[in-house]
């Protein structure tokens, strides 16, 4: 109560509030930053909180008429802020209204304007019926001249008539004939025009026999003035349509009669006799009478022949297209209309010509295709060697080629029977591949393949075709600059000569590899004599040698090279420790040639990709099988659990093996393209040369081989991944989770064989055993802190100067990427950490101080190991670590060490707990804790 009297006194007391704008703006500064918060804040609430404890009647009155200085500062803000808006409000509420008039009178306008369009639209409507009309009407009067002139054929003859047919002027001809029959009708009462009448039409009915073999001949060599005179003559006897029904009849006959005259004439050339009961036969028969060697000529010639036949049926329809133009054209720039009729008459004919001609092309190319597909399956193409079923494909995907331009086709008869032929084909084929992929890597002696720093698979002549531009649909065999630059068709390129199956037959061997590299020497028998030296292989055939070595790209040999720089290279082994050269053996170059070729046939025949694919996965999964087999196999160290591979590239193994590898039939079995048929898909399992020695400490286990296997399946994995998208770009779309899991779960896992290879190397490059032993001797229950470390650290460190000693000799001979020496050192080091927990756990007492000199050992040993290696951080150096200092927890801290660290053996584990027992451990918790680690060991056993 005393309160609010107090407050009712100090009403008087208040001042006016300040006017002054800058006194007002400070007054608002000087308001607390919490009361601009949300709305949610409450003012009442905040304010009685910060009450102090012992209340201040004089304090709170100060305090209270600041706060109402402060609320009326901000109240006269406002109103003056709304003020100083007012203008703005009133000047925009103007523009909306002015912009709302705009806008009725831009609709007005818009109104209008369709209005006007509207009556522009009528009046040129009316004008162009119009000109239709008076364009009909000159037709009428061109009629009515051509009505005239029938009365001059009177004037005319038989004999006339007789030489134009020897002329081959049938338009003449039968322009006079029916000249003379209109004539003749006209005058039929006379007697001798009635004899005429009758001879007239016999020779007309001549004239159209006449015609209809000279149409047949425009079936093999269009002629333009030829058929010029043949369309007239038609015309004028009011047959358009008639010679249409005849002209396509007569390219299925001479369809028929072309294919069939060309494959008997082979058949009779290679039966070498005059019999003529091969006439008598029917196409699909004769077809099986064709031999090997004269299959692709008789092909090529089949192509040829049946191009011609397309070739006129294309110009034909170029002729009536082009007639077609010139007579709307000429119709058009004659305004009587005296001809309706006519006119009328040869729309329809035109229309009814330009149907028939455009429904004819389909059936055309369908009889092509018919004769083709029944020629190719005549025949068993398995037998024939890989240039020439890659020719045979080449020239039926010409001949698809040309279809697709001929009438838009896909050709899906050619391209059926031919997926037949190549499935067929290319399991004989890649069967024998695969074979001869098996006897290459049992004969590999894993040495460098020397190829250039700068070797791109693309500077392989079988990857050609990928850099050369040109339709998807056109094969990659070798073609002419002029024929890949232009961008014309077919028919373009050879409507006035030439034929476009001549260029596959004439380039079909045109191009050769210069496959030998030149590296830099000063004469190719200098290069040749340094190779020689350097290749072990002396066994293998030149025509194998010749595969297997660097692209010659076209660039001059460099011929400014000291002989001392020659020399040197020399002594360096054939410059094999060149920076950055892949890594390479004859047998990968091998198979990314074999890879290339499979492309070759997939880029030619889409339809067969996924099964092209599946081949090509096969080679890789066959050479990572191989390298796995002979340098990453080891049940010892599998068995332990060290140099683990991963569980993609196991399940990618185990695939492969129940796929792919043939564990029934021996390396040295001859049966096995005569096994059972479930079989034949697979091939045995290879085996390593004899020549290939792993087990000499000097070459550090065979590093070097091991080396080049394994990087050579990384870089085969690498050509893999560059060819992905081009495989991708032909896989049909229902296959391509098969592509993608290939390369997700095989080809991904090249790489990961490097663990398991190089491990067995870092398990025997330094002896464990020995330090095992040595580590036996010392003795760890020592009461005093140590400050001299045990000699089994220098013997270990000894170990792994001699092993980097071994590692730089093999650098000599095979360069060694930094992955795989990482690798290396990674291996040997778990390794010898892991040894030293071992040991640890061999100690049957150990005091505080013998703890303590085990960390002075494993530190000397981490000091003196990084001046060796660079590999950062040290590899299980906390499993060592944690191990030593898990001697000092109390039970409590033991019990939850041991089950959170389960990477130790229940052996490791159990010595730990012995050992700690007397000092901090009594008998009831070391019971405890065995305990525990039994029931962690159970799941294992």
């Amino acid at each position: 109560k005393s309160f609010f009297c107090f407050v009712k006194e100090d009403l008087r007391e208040l001042c006016e509030e300040p006017t002054d704008p800058q006194a007002q703006q400070e007054i608002i500064n000087s308001i607390e930053e919490v009361y601009f918060s949300n709305d949610s804040f409450d003012i009442v609430k905040y304010e009685l909180e910060r009450l102090p404890p012992v209340l201040s009647l004089q304090e709170l009155e100060e305090y209270r008429d600041k706060l109402k200085q402060q609320q009326a500062a901000v109240s006269k803000k406002v109103a003056d802020l709304i003020l100083e808006k007012q203008p703005a409000y009133v000047q925009e509420l103007e523009r909306v209204t002015s912009l709302q008039a705009g806008l009725q009178l831009a609709a007005v306008i818009c109104t209008n304007g369709r209005r006007h369009l509207n009556i522009a639209k009528e009046g040129f409507t009316q004008t162009s019926l119009g000109l239709l009309a008076n364009q009909r009407k000159r037709q009428l009067l061109i009629g009515l001249l051509k009505s005239l002139r029938t009365i001059k054929t009177l004037q005319r003859t038989d004999v006339r008539l007789s030489e134009m047919l020897e002329e081959e002027d049938y338009p003449g001809a039968i322009q006079l004939c029916l000249e003379c029959q209109k004539a003749a009708s006209t005058f039929k009462h006379y007697s001798c025009i009635s004899e005429l009448n009758s001879k007239l039409q016999d020779t007309l009915e001549q004239i159209e026999e006449q015609l209809d073999v000279a149409l047949s001949k425009i079936c093999k060599n269009f002629d333009i003035g030829h058929y010029t005179k043949v369309q007239q003559a038609y015309r004028l006897l009011g047959k358009t349509q008639t010679a249409m029904d005849q002209l396509h009849m007569h390219f299925t006959q001479a369809i028929h009669n072309t294919v069939f005259q060309v494959v008997l004439g082979y058949v009779e050339l290679c039966a070498g006799n005059t019999d003529t009961k091969f006439q008598k036969l029917q196409y699909k028969d004769l077809c099986t009478h064709i031999t090997s060697d004269s299959y692709i000529p008789c092909l090529a010639d089949l192509c040829k022949a049946l191009w011609e036949v397309m070739l006129s049926y294309y110009r034909t329809m170029q002729w009536h297209e082009n007639h077609d133009q010139d007579e709307a054209a000429a119709v058009s720039s004659v305004s009587d209309g005296s001809n309706v009729i006519g006119t009328e008459e040869n729309s329809f004919d035109r229309s009814y010509v330009k149907k028939k001609l455009e429904h004819g092309l389909s059936r055309i190319w369908q009889d092509v295709q018919l004769k083709v597909k029944t020629y190719l399956l005549g025949t068993d193409l398995s037998s024939f060697k890989y240039d020439d079923f890659i020719f045979v494909l080449d020239v039926i995907s010409r001949l698809m080629q040309v279809g697709e331009e001929f009438c838009g086709s896909k050709s899906e008869v050619l391209q059926e029977s031919i997926r037949k032929q190549s499935v067929n084909y290319f399991k004989t084929y890649h069967r024998t591949r695969l074979e001869e992929l098996r006897m290459f890597l049992e004969n590999e002696t894993w040495e460098l393949c020397p190829v250039k720093s700068s070797f791109s698979i693309l500077q392989l002549h079988e990857f050609k075709f990928m850099e050369q531009s040109r339709s998807p649909s056109v094969s990659p065999s070798k073609q002419p600059a002029s024929a890949i630059s232009t961008t014309a068709t077919l028919f373009e390129q050879y409507c006035n000569g030439g034929n476009p199956f001549e260029i596959q037959a004439d380039s079909k061997d045109d191009e050769t590899e210069d496959v030998l590299a030149s590296n830099g020497y000063e004469s190719d028998e200098q290069e040749k004599s340094a190779y020689q030296e350097y290749d072990s292989d002396s066994d293998v055939p030149e025509e194998l040698k010749r595969d297997y070595v660097d692209e010659q790209t076209g660039d001059a040999p460099v011929k400014s090279i000291s002989r001392e720089n020659l020399r040197s290279r020399k002594r360096s082994d054939y410059n094999l420790n060149k920076v950055n050269a892949p890594i390479l053996t004859n047998t990968t170059l091998n198979v990314i040639r074999l890879v290339g070729k499979y492309m070759q046939m997939m880029n030619i025949l889409k339809p067969i990709a996924f099964d092209v694919i599946h081949f090509m996965s096969q080679l890789f999964d066959y050479y990572l099988y191989a390298v796995y087999t002979f340098f990453g196999r080891n049940d010892t160290f599998e068995s332990a659990g060290l140099g683990l591979s991963s569980s993609r590239l196991r399940t990618t193994l185990n695939r492969i093996q129940e796929s792919l590898i043939d564990l029934d039939v021996s390396a040295d079995s001859t049966g096995t393209l005569t096994a059972a048929e479930e079989r034949k898909e697979k091939v045995p399992s290879p085996h390593l040369s004899h020549l290939v020695v792993l087990t000499s400490g000097n070459s550090l286990y065979g590093l070097a081989e091991r080396v080049v296997a394994t990087e050579s399946l990384v870089f085969l994995a690498e050509q893999f991944e560059f060819l992905q998208p081009h495989l991708d770009a032909v896989m049909p779309a229902a296959k391509k989770p098969f592509l993608q899991q290939f390369y997700s779960q095989t080809v991904s896992t090249a790489s990961e064989l490097r663990k398991p290879v190089y491990w067995i190397v870092a398990a025997k490059a330094i002896d464990y055993e020995q330090m095992l032993l040595l580590m036996t001797n010392v003795k760890w229950d020592v009461k005093e802190i140590m400050s001299q470390h045990n000699i089994y650290v220098d013997a270990l460190l000894k170990e792994f100067e001699e092993f980097s000693r071994r590692l730089n000799e093999v650098s000599k001979r095979v360069r060694i990427p930094l992955p795989v020496s990482n690798i290396l050192w990674e291996h040997c080091i778990r390794l010898a950490n892991r040894t030293l927990v071992e040991g640890y756990a061999n100690v049957k007492k150990c005091s505080n101080e013998g703890r303590a000199l085990m960390q002075l050992d494993f530190q000397q040993f981490l000091m003196k190991l990084e001046k060796l290696t660079d590999i950062r951080p040290i590899p299980d150096k906390e499993f060592v670590e944690t191990y030593i200092k898990a001697y000092y927890l109390t039970e409590n801290d033991m019990d939850r060490w041991i089950k959170e660290h389960r990477e130790y053996s229940a052996k490791q584990l159990t010595n730990l707990v012995n050992v700690c027992l007397g000092s901090h451990i009594n008998k009831k918790a070391r019971q405890k804790l065995l305990s525990v680690i039994d029931d962690i060991d159970r799941p294992k056993r």
